[in-house]
C-alpha cells in the first residue's frame, strides 16, 4: 500500500496530459519527463472530430464525443486515469497583444519568482482596449531589461533595482472559449490550462539554434493554418489563416465530382502539392457516387488542384510575414508542420513561394515509450502542449491517477482464466503486440 501512494507520488509530479481539440481529430497524449527533461510517451489516443469548424466549436456533443474516445484510448494504453489536461485553443477569434510593463525589484535588490509574476499582472493591467467580450488565456514574456542588461529570456537572479520589458498576451472571444470548456467539462475532465496552439507547436517542432536565429513555424490543420513567428528566442507574432488542408479535400471533391470522403483518400494516396515534381502520368480509378459507375482521373490534374489551393495558403503566409514587420530577421527559415504538411511537394512549394529555407517539422525532445507512434507532425500540436505544461509548471496534484486494480472477483476470474490456458502468460508482450497492432492500423 505504502509503494502504491509513493507510485502515485511520483506520477503526479511527473506527467502531464495534452489535449488538441483539432476541426478533423482529437488527439491526446499521456507522458512523463526523464532526468533528462525529455517526453516519455506513455499513451495516446486519438479520435475523428467533426463537432467544429475552422478550430471554433459548432456541436457540442459531437465534440465530446470524440474527446471522451481519445481519452480513453490514451487512459487503456498508459493505465493512467486522465483528469486534468492541457487543452490547445485556436481559431480566428483569438489574437495577441504586446504589452510593456516596468516594476521595481523586491528589496533584496536580486530578481525572483515573486517579481516576474508581479510584472506579467502588471502587463496585463496594462492592456487598452479590452472589451468584455474578450478574456485573456494566458501571459508570455517577451524579454526583460533589469536595470541596463536587455534580452533577458529569465532574469531571475539578476541584480538590479527596475526590471521592465514587454509580454505577449493571448485573448480570445469569451463565448468561444466558454464553449471549449463545456466540452471539457462534459467529457469529465478538469482544465489544467489553456494554451494557443501555435505556441504548442512551435514549442514541439523548434531547434533552439532555429528561435535564436529567427524562424516562422507554420501549422496546417485542417480547418486554420497558424503562423508563429519567434526572433531572439521569444514570440513577436502570430496569426491564424482560416484556410486549411480541408480546403484542399473540398477543392478535390468539386474537381474529381466525387464525395469528400473519397477525395480525402485520393489526396493522401496520390496527392501531390507541387507539380514541379515530375512523375510518370497514371489514370486514377474513382469510386462513383451512389453507386454510379466508376470512373477515371489523371493524377497530373489532382496535383494541379492540390497545388493552386495549397500556393494560395503559402501565399497567404507570405503576406502575414510581410505585414508582422519581422520577415527580414528569419534567418533560420520556415517549419512546417500538422497534417497539412505531409503532402509530397510541400516543402519545395513553400520554399519557392515564401523565398524561405523549409523543413517539415517533426516533434522533438521525444524520448522512449511509444516514441514512434508520436514520431508524426500530426501530433505536434498535442507533444507541444504536454511540454508547454512541464515548461510552466502547469500540471496539478489532480490531473492524474494510477488506474485502480480490478476488484477482487474479477481478479480472480482472470487468474482462473490464465491457469487454464496451460501457458505462461506474459502481460508486457501482449501490450507491445496491441500498441505495434494499433500503430499499424492507423498508418
Amino acid at each position: 500500500m505504502k509503494n502504491m501512494q509513493e507510485n502515485r507520488t511520483m506520477l503526479k509530479s511527473n506527467i502531464a496530459v495534452g489535449l488538441d481539440i483539432g476541426t478533423t481529430k482529437v488527439c491526446v497524449v499521456v507522458a512523463e519527463r526523464d532526468e533528462l527533461g525529455k517526453l516519455n510517451v506513455l499513451g495516446k489516443g486519438r479520435s475523428s472530430s467533426d463537432g467544429l469548424q475552422r478550430a471554433t466549436v459548432v456541436n457540442i456533443n459531437k465534440t465530446v464525443t470524440a474527446i471522451r474516445a481519445a481519452v480513453a484510448d490514451a487512459e487503456r494504453e498508459s493505465s493512467i486515469r486522465i483528469r486534468g489536461v492541457n487543452v490547445g485553443i485556436s481559431g480566428a477569434h483569438v489574437h495577441c497583444i504586446h504589452s510593456n510593463s516596468e516594476i521595481s525589484v523586491n528589496q533584496t535588490g536580486i530578481v525572483n519568482e515573486s517579481d516576474v509574476k508581479r510584472f506579467l499582472e502588471k502587463a496585463k493591467t496594462n492592456i487598452r482596449y479590452l472589451d468584455i467580450d474578450h478574456e485573456i488565456i494566458h501571459v508570455i514574456p517577451q524579454e526583460f531589461i533589469v536595470d541596463d542588461q536587455e534580452g533577458l529570456l529569465d532574469p531571475i537572479g539578476m541584480a538590479g533595482t527596475t526590471m521592465r520589458g514587454s509580454a505577449y498576451i493571448v485573448v480570445g472571444l469569451r463565448t468561444k472559449i466558454r464553449n471549449i470548456k463545456q466540452c471539457i467539462e462534459k467529457a469529465g475532465l478538469e482544465i489544467s490550462a489553456l494554451t494557443f496552439e501555435p505556441v504548442a507547436s512551435g514549442l514541439a517542432v523548434m531547434k533552439e539554434s532555429e528561435k535564436k536565429s529567427g524562424v516562422v513555424v507554420i501549422d496546417i490543420g485542417g480547418g486554420t493554418t497558424e503562423v508563429a513567428i519567434y526572433i531572439e528566442g521569444a514570440i513577436r507574432y502570430s496569426e491564424v489563416i482560416k484556410v486549411a488542408a480541408n480546403d484542399v479535400t473540398h477543392d478535390i471533391a468539386h474537381g474529381v465530382k466525387a464525395l469528400y470522403e473519397v477525395a480525402e483518400e485520393l489526396k493522401i494516396n496520390h496527392g501531390c502539392a507541387y507539380s514541379g515534381i515530375k512523375a510518370e502520368e497514371e489514370e486514377l480509378l474513382i469510386d462513383g457516387i451512389e453507386g454510379r459507375p466508376q470512373k477515371t482521373f489523371p493524377k497530373s490534374s489532382l496535383t494541379m488542384i492540390i497545388e493552386a489551393r495549397m500556393m494560395e495558403i503559402f501565399e497567404l503566409v507570405r503576406d502575414s510575414l510581410r505585414r508582422s514587420g519581422y520577415y527580414e530577421y528569419i534567418n533560420a527559415g520556415a517549419i512546417i508542420t500538422g497534417g497539412g504538411s505531409l503532402l509530397p511537394g510541400t516543402e519545395e512549394l513553400a520554399h519557392e513561394v515564401l523565398g524561405l529555407d523549409v523543413r517539415i517539422g517533426y516533434p522533438e525532445g521525444v524520448s522512449g515509450g511509444i516514441k514512434d507512434s508520436v514520431n508524426n507532425p500530426i501530433y505536434a500540436t498535442v507533444m507541444g502542449l504536454v511540454a508547454h505544461s512541464f515548461k510552466n509548471n502547469l500540471s496539478v496534484d489532480h490531473n492524474i491517477t494510477l488506474a485502480p486494480e480490478p476488484p477482487a472477483s474479477e481478479k480472480k476470474k482472470t487468474e482462473k482464466r490464465d491457469d487454464d490456458s496451460g501457458q505462461e502468460q506474459n502481460p508486457a508482450g501482449k501490450k507491445i503486440v496491441e500498441r505495434i497492432k494499433k500503430f499499424w492500423e492507423q498508418l
